[in-house]
């Protein structure tokens, strides 16, 4: 059975995700070298304090997506493409060997200051479910302004939408949406106005940081945040890994060419089930788990490695 991974973003952490991966080898010296890495046990930043930090969280998320994806290749699984929920994405790309451990943790650390320190507060994402992207983007459209900016940001599934920016623009938008038969439309718990033209300038540092660091042709597809193209170019991993915090992630169109390029099991890597319910909605044809919620020898059976 031909197997994606996908790698959760910003918003899936949770209290103690880093106690509760699967006990392998290969888990535990990717968090060693990771903590060799920053100079400080990664392992600490999984309390509710810790995670309070937007580089903390990244950081944290990067250490569960990549441990647990090598771990199940350390027990025979091949997959054949790799997709990546924002930050997620740096997981996928190092799966797939295109960039360095070592690199993507200071890649994320720099990407995660960079976003706190140019919006402290006052902005952050939405959810809209129960509309479409014209309908948001019509609301979008009318509710921004210079001083209270909002663009669509994701695109999770047909009627599954995230918007960004200022907390004011976001709540004129969330609550018009309500009006006109949205079933939910709320803020959500992530305090940067990621993957919108605001992070222009952290767009622009990533790129100069990629052109200094060894970037390879990715071993496994890597699908796209940007454009949900189907990657195989160094230069399109460097590319994409840059621009999507300035641009929307059309996640839906992703998933869908995961499916096209014959993938037929999602495995949603923690410590997340939203990419998995994501799938399971909106994707016919396709069979998904998230990890965390699996015995990992239930994993490993479903992708008939055992």
């Amino acid at each position: 059975m031909e197997t994606a991974l996908l790698f959760p973003g910003q918003g899936s952490q949770k209290p103690g995700m880093l106690h509760c991966l699967v006990d392998d080898p290969a888990m535990h010296k990717t968090l060693d070298d990771i903590s060799d890495m920053l100079g400080s046990e990664v392992r600490l930043l999984d309390s509710p304090e810790a995670l309070q930090s937007t580089v903390t969280v990244q950081i944290a998320l990067l250490a569960t997506g990549v441990a647990t994806a090598r771990a199940l290749q350390r027990n025979g699984l091949d997959c054949s493409a790799v997709a990546g929920m924002s930050v997620g994405a740096f997981s996928a790309a190092v799966i797939a060997e295109a960039i360095g451990l070592p690199d993507a943790v200071r890649l994320i650390r720099s990407r995660a200051e960079q976003m706190e320190s140019l919006y402290p507060s006052g902005y952050g994402m939405g959810a809209i479910v129960g509309l479409n992207e014209r309908q948001v983007s019509d609301l979008v459209r009318s509710a921004h302004s210079d001083q209270f900016p909002v663009f669509v940001a994701n695109i999770n599934a047909p009627r599954q939408i995230v918007i960004a920016g200022s907390v004011e623009g976001m709540q004129h938008v969330l609550a018009k949406a309500l009006t006109q038969g949205a079933r939910k439309a709320e803020l959500l718990d992530v305090s940067v106005p990621s993957h919108c033209p605001l992070l222009a300038p952290v767009a622009e540092s990533l790129r100069t940081q990629l052109a200094s660091m060894r970037i390879e042709p990715p071993k496994i597809t890597y699908i796209a945040n940007v454009n949900a193209r189907a990657v195989r170019t160094a230069q399109g991993v460097a590319k994409d890994l840059a621009d999507s915090i300035a641009h929307g992630v059309r996640w839906h169109d992703a998933t869908t060419v995961a499916q096209e390029l014959g993938c037929e099991l999602f495995l949603e890597l923690p410590p997340g089930h939203t990419l998995t319910d994501l799938a399971k909605e909106n994707i016919t044809g396709v069979v998904a788990h998230a990890v965390a919620e699996e015995p990992f020898c239930s994993v490993l059976r479903r992708a008939k490695v055992c």
